[in-house]
């Protein structure tokens, strides 16, 4: 007993000195574009899309899962893994990709700054310029440790929506019956709704995170066995709190009268009627998700795409060390909230913008990791397993199908 006990203990102290990258990067999955989707997934059809969730935690899990493996075994970031595996000019177009497509994510999640918080009758011209010169002294000033601390008490305030969909007392037993219940719907909007879901969980910018993280946190093979629950962990609670704003949003919304949201500030605003703390705790979760992914976002990039192309990178070195990978992260965030203090811009636009093109990146970035995971001159004994292998495909295969139907209804206009 006493040695189980001790065994115990040690793989406890084990997961907690390794928590931070794979669950951050799963939860801020939540971002100001998630939490719009899943909030017009209840408005407009209630519990019915619930089902869903289940097998895009799987698939999450399984891509997750990949980038922390290589980053533990290799101690390399995915930029980096690319440029050596398949050359500069690959990585280069690559990065390219990623900085243009990250660029509209930034917007994105400053957009969802200036709404959070306009609700609360705070103009953007405020909030926004505000926000992003906190978000540069975060990282800049800080470190590995410290800025990680920030992120991870940013994961837990992510329990408001949890809090805002019991205050909204909803139809638990629907909800229950539909989270393992598939409904397919011949309606196009419907279908739209279901690869939107899909495609803002796994966006390109969280594989190059991930694995950036878990190779600047030190973890290696022999702690990966932790890595691995925490990354399983991440992905499990990112989906129970999309579950908690559907289930909000049904609640609130659907059970009175279904319609199209045009924001999550909308969402939040429905919620006013089941009491104060409902609409409170719903837009705190807004702004904490947006301005939590527009700290990840350019900090994301900037790792990827100095690992990329050979410079150094990382929140440790001081910017005389790195400037490359300041400048860029300093630039991200000025443009990224410059172009939201545009008068008239289309706040919503734009969020719907970078979720298509993360849809149009994602299929690429997923067959390099396949590729890479099961290279043995690279990755000896923790290739992909056989059944490992097949699900992988599966899981690729149909985001690739998913994402190029996400961008093909989009081109042909939103249902």
């Amino acid at each position: 007993m006493r040695k189980f006990l001790s065994r115990f203990r040690y793989h406890v102290l084990i997961f907690f000195a390794v928590i931070g990258p794979g669950f951050i990067t799963a939860m801020v999955d939540n971002d100001s574009g998630g939490i719009y989707t899943y909030s017009a997934a209840g408005a407009k059809y209630g519990y019915l899309p619930l089902w869903t969730l289940l097998p895009i935690t799987v698939a999450l899990i399984i891509a997750q899962e990949m980038c922390s493996r290589m980053g533990a075994v290799t101690g390399k970031g995915l930029a980096d893994l690319i440029r050596e595996e398949f050359g500069l000019r690959i990585t280069f177009v690559m990065m390219a990709l990623l900085v243009l497509v990250n660029l509209t994510n930034v917007m994105a999640e400053f957009a969802g700054v200036a709404s959070s918080l306009e609700l609360f009758h705070i103009s953007r011209y405020a909030s926004v310029p505000l926000s992003a010169i906190a978000v540069w002294f975060l990282v800049v000033k800080g470190n590995y440790r410290s800025v990680e601390k920030i992120f991870l008490f940013s994961c837990v305030l992510y329990v408001t929506y949890m809090i805002s969909g019991f205050l909204v007392n909803p139809d638990w037993k629907e909800a229950a019956i539909y989270s393992v219940k598939p409904v397919l719907l011949f309606d196009s909007g419907y279908i739209y709704m279901l690869i939107g879901m899909v495609g803002t969980t796994i966006a390109p910018w969280m594989q190059f995170y991930l694995q950036s993280a878990v190779v600047e946190k030190g973890v290696t093979a022999k702690e990966y066995a932790a890595s691995r629950v925490e990354v399983v962990v991440g992905c499990i609670m990112t989906d129970v709190i999309a579950f908690f704003i559907i289930v909000a949003c049904a609640g609130a919304i659907y059970s009175v009268a279904p319609k199209d949201i045009q924001d999550a500030k909308e969402a939040a605003l429905a919620l006013k009627p089941f009491g104060q703390y409902a609409f409170l705790l719903f837009s705190a979760g807004l702004f904490n998700a947006s301005i939590f992914a527009a700290c990840i976002l350019p900090l994301s990039t900037a790792y990827s795409v100095c690992e990329g192309l050979g410079f150094e990178a990382g929140v440790n070195r001081r910017l005389r060390e790195a400037p490359i990978f300041y400048f860029l992260y300093t630039a991200l965030i000025v443009v990224g909230a410059g172009v939201v203090l545009i008068p008239n811009f289309p706040l919503v636009r734009m969020i719907l913008l970078s979720q298509v093109l993360n849809g149009v990146l994602l299929p690429l970035v997923l067959i390099f990791m396949v590729i890479l995971i099961n290279k043995s001159d690279l990755m000896g004994e923790w290739v992909n397993s056989r059944w490992f292998n097949l699900a992988t495909w599966i899981t690729v295969i149909v985001m690739i199908g998913l994402t190029l139907a996400q961008v093909g209804i989009a081109v042909r206009g939103t249902p």
